[in-house]
């Protein structure tokens, strides 16, 4: 994708009218979900663009055609290896070198961004740029350079080379070193409102518009993630877990394990967190965010329940994220934990 999102839109125009006085770096930073790396890929395409058009890459140049293919010499890609391959990335100049020479199928792909990576790009600072202008690095996500490649990079920006652009990305800036922070120029990017995210959801085609942005927190992107990968914005197994515990009963853990046994760990653990969430907000007389569909059964049950008990549970279910990617038994960790959760939420 390299246009930039309607919300975004302005900030773009805003932003890219100063780059003539750019600095070398800049940290694109905001929620999770609202299309910061859409954002940053599109910047990378208009600062590279030959032709612009108010200051937007014009899409019809040699360099805008590099660009869609993904061929362009003046751009590099620094991701992680897991990441380059969640995108399908084929090996091209555009990208950073991935993993040594020989150790495919040896090790999983690496979630880090690795020194090597950063290393790998000094033959790339010290040609000329091909067409005589810009030469953009990517790099995201940034909280995924390990302390060495940090440190590495850190050494790149205090001497930057010349015509040279960073683009980090980050959900979680307080995550990055601060002196690595410190040699960039901040763009914090905004959330849409509910209005704007709603209206491009229902222009990529998906129903029930309102229900999924809920249940992605109000991020519009996460919400059409979602929406491709799920049947219904609030999972049926809530329900099932919710409707008794609303009347003071018992769920059926044992049926509820059967069914979580065909979801990533990380997905329900995610949902429970949510309705947890939506609890402790439903305790303290607030309207719910994440599941308005299940909004009477919250209510009832956190009317039962000491927020106290919501609290500790809903700390629980975060230290639990930890164990999802490596539980040696995976059906006894679902069995265990929605037990924990019935037994905070049920009857005393």
């Amino acid at each position: 994708m390299n246009h930039f999102l309607p919300w975004h839109l302005d900030t773009a125009h805003a932003w890219l009218n100063q780059r003539e006085r750019f600095a070398h770096a800049w940290l694109l930073h905001g929620e999770a979900g609202i299309g910061k790396l859409d954002f940053a890929i599109a910047a990378a395409a208009s600062l590279l663009c030959e032709t612009p058009q108010n200051r937007l890459a014009c899409g019809h140049c040699i360099a805008c055609g590099w660009f869609a293919s993904g061929n362009h010499p003046d751009l590099r890609r620094i991701r992680p290896e897991a990441v380059a391959v969640a995108e399908g990335a084929q090996n091209s100049e555009s990208d950073e070198a991935q993993a040594p020479t020989g150790s495919a199928g040896k090790r999983a792909p690496s979630k880090d961004i690795r020194v090597d990576q950063i290393r790998s790009l000094e033959s790339w600072f010290n040609t000329a740029t091909h067409r005589g202008g810009w030469r953009v690095a990517l790099l995201y996500p940034a909280q995924a350079l390990n302390t060495i490649a940090a440190n590495a990079l850190l050494k790149v920006l205090e001497e930057p080379p010349a015509h040279t652009v960073f683009l980090l990305v980050s959900d979680a800036p307080d995550r990055l070193l601060p002196t690595l922070v410190s040699r960039c120029r901040r763009l914090p990017l905004a959330a849409p409102r509910a209005d704007i995210a709603l209206q491009w959801l229902q222009g990529q085609g998906v129903k029930q518009p309102e229900q999924w942005l809920a249940a992605a927190g109000g991020t519009p992107l996460s919400a059409l993630r979602l929406s491709q990968k799920q049947d219904e914005p609030c999972p049926g197994w809530l329900g099932q877990l919710l409707a008794p515990l609303a009347l003071g009963q018992r769920p059926d853990v044992g049926n509820l394990t059967e069914i979580l046994e065909k979801v990533a760990a990380a997905e329900w653990l995610d949902a429970l967190q949510r309705v947890f969430t939506d609890l402790v907000l439903a305790a303290h007389g607030l309207p719910v965010r994440y599941f308005p569909a299940l909004a009477d059964a919250v209510a009832c049950t956190a009317a039962r329940v000491q927020s106290v008990r919501l609290a500790d549970t809903a700390n629980w279910l975060s230290s639990q994220r930890a164990l999802a990617g490596h539980t040696l038994n995976p059906k006894l960790f679902i069995h265990a934990t929605l037990q924990r959760v019935a037994l905070a939420l049920g009857p005393v």
